[in-house]
Formats: C-alpha cells, structure tokens, sequence
C-alpha cells in the first residue's frame, strides 16, 4: 500500500507555530514515527507553501496511489483550485486539521475540499494523521 501525506502552508513551522494550537513536534519528528507504525506501508511526505505545488503533486500522485492524507492548511478555506484537484483525481483523499477549524474563526468553517474528500478527520493533534492513515488500511 502507498501512501502520501500531503501538507500545506505553514506546516513546515510545526514545532515552533503556536505550539498552544499545534503542539511542539516538528511534523518530520511525527512522521520517522508514523512510518515506524505503519511499517507494511510505503509511506511519502510532501509539503508546500504554493498552492500550485501542491495541486500539481496530486495530480501527479492522483491516479497511482492508494491514498492521499491531505492537510491543505489555510488553502482548505480558499483554494477551489484544490478541492477541484480532489475531485478530479481517482485516488481517494482524507482531509486532515491538526486543530479543529469549527471551534476558530468563521473563515475556517467553510472547506473547499470536504465535498469530494473521503472524510474529514480534525481536531485530534498530530493523531489525526495517524486515524486518516488508517482509513485506508
């Protein structure tokens, strides 16, 4: 089984960003532990802070890969170009959120992305990761 977490803006500060919302482990720290975990899958990590990037790497990774655990960040409220992405692909997509967008601000409520997502997981940490991965399995 082959796998890639996807992640957007921002998520290469985890570990220094508000540690109070994100908690203070680098998202590379969690990830050596996932594939630790999840050792009979092929694990892949990307992260970018130009939407184009990460439209491209699912496009790219869309139509060959078991799944795709996508943290879009801030482009989840913005971006119709991703959730366009998602739904153009075949490869189903979990969305994930480290916090829970419902309990911030009203701009965070709203997703592009749920409506052609497998789920949705959010508001378990860094966990939610872990529960998106196993969706798939």
């Amino acid at each position: 089984m082959k796998i890639i977490i996807i992640n957007g803006p921002n998520l290469n500060l985890l570990g220094k960003r508000e540690p109070e919302v994100y908690g203070d482990k680098t998202f590379e720290d969690y990830f050596a532990e996932l594939q630790f975990k999840f050792k009979e899958v092929q694990l892949e990590y990307f992260q970018s802070n130009i939407e184009g990037e990460l439209i491209s790497k699912l496009q790219e990774t869309g139509f060959f890969y078991d799944g795709i655990v996508l943290n879009a960040a801030s482009y989840t409220h913005t971006s119709v170009g991703i959730g366009d992405a998602v739904k153009a692909i075949e490869t189903p997509v979990v969305e994930v959120h480290i916090s829970n967008t419902h309990k911030r601000e009203d701009f965070r409520h709203v997703s592009y992305i749920s409506s052609g997502a497998k789920g949705v997981i959010l508001g378990f940490g860094l966990q939610s990761y872990n529960l998106a991965i196993q969706s798939f399995l």
